[in-house]
């Protein structure tokens, strides 16, 4: 039951998302998922224990499950690439999705946002991006989209939905997973 209960809400989603857009003329719409990485192994009261490289760590187990919860709720989507900054975060966040619609990751430089939104743009098909508390909403914006307010260090529950047909942008800012307590 709760297999069908998510492909329901990839469907409305994304009737909601091009519904009002149905007006353009664009055959190919560009869809964009764009998500923060999630939990890393350093967060947290459990983090004190990680006695690993801090500045690039590898997920926590509740991370892991969130990649894992990603893939699901975008089983049905048809992802046709995903990307990711070069860390092992934002990579192991998207390897669930990746793996599933056997899809290699690409990796984009989130120092130079407007030129990686510019060719998003251009690319027909659904995206997943991968990013970070302080590059997602900035991608989200330079894609044309409403980033909402700034990404909280441990928020970590945020999904963006842009969709670009011809001109129009619309952007739908979901949560889900174990929600944001701030």
């Amino acid at each position: 039951m709760r297999r069908v209960h998510r492909r329901a809400f990839v469907v409305v989603v994304s009737l909601l998302l091009l519904a009002p857009l149905a007006v353009e003329a664009q055959a190919d719409p560009v869809i964009v998922y764009v998500i923060r990485h999630a939990e890393r192994a350093d967060d947290g009261p459990a983090g004190a224990m990680f006695t690993g490289d801090t500045r690039n760590p590898p997920l926590s187990e509740s991370g892991s499950a969130r990649a894992r919860l990603i893939a699901e709720m975008l089983d049905d989507a048809g992802v046709t690439q995903v990307h990711s900054t070069d860390f092992i975060r934002t990579r192991a966040t998207g390897k669930p999705t990746a793996r599933a619609e056997g899809l290699e990751i690409e990796s984009y430089d989130p120092s130079d946002l407007p030129a990686f939104a510019a060719r998003l743009k251009t690319m027909s098909g659904r995206h997943l991006v991968l990013g970070h508390s302080n590059t997602t909403p900035q991608l989200v914006e330079a894609l044309g989209g409403d980033p909402g307010d700034a990404i909280d260090a441990m928020e970590y529950d945020r999904f963006y939905v842009v969709t670009i047909v011809g001109g129009a942008v619309s952007t739908v800012l979901l949560r889900f997973g174990m929600p944001f307590e701030g």
